[in-house]
């Protein structure tokens, strides 16, 4: 048996912010900037209504947290986005399989026509191969788009599903 999902409340917070410290910190899969704050992280990652913000437990460790969102407003506004973060603990336990499943179910009763990730680092593997898995293609690539601490320069992904 896997995780749990469940609505992310704000008692949640501090587990989730463990794992978002961990993710910007280590800074090769968000282009987000490692210096940001918690009250930066919080308003960024816990998403309002329309919108949803998740976590995975197991008992009552957070394991992972996703949020979702539609991915532009107006016209754009029938596309779905969504980000996931896992703790390095809980890697390859399928933990964002059921964060991106949950997602997938949820943008499809929202009535979304498709998903689409914006900035899917092209050397982040794992996830490729996961929202691959799920149904996932790359859309296209923007070159030398993210400076990983590695790697250096390489590219972001925009990845694509229809939903219907």
């Amino acid at each position: 048996m896997g995780p749990r999902i469940r609505a992310a409340t704000a008692g949640d917070w501090s587990g989730i912010w463990r794992i978002v410290r961990e993710v910007v910190v280590a800074g090769d899969t968000f282009a987000y900037a490692p210096e940001m704050t918690e009250n930066e992280a919080r308003e960024l990652w816990m998403v309002a209504s329309p919108g949803r913000t998740t976590i995975a437990v197991d008992g009552v460790a957070v394991l992972g947290t996703a949020n979702m969102y539609a991915n532009r407003a107006g016209p754009g506004a029938h596309v779905a986005s969504a980000s996931f973060m896992v703790a390095s603990a809980a890697r390859g336990g399928g933990v964002g399989r059921a964060l991106a499943e949950d997602a997938l179910t949820w943008a499809r009763a929202a009535g979304f026509r498709s998903m689409q990730f914006n900035a899917v680092a092209e050397t982040n593997a794992a996830a490729v191969e996961l929202y691959r898995s799920v149904g996932f293609s790359i859309a296209g690539t923007v070159p030398e788009a993210f400076d990983h601490p590695e790697h250096g320069l390489v590219g972001l992904h925009v990845m694509y599903l229809k939903l219907r």
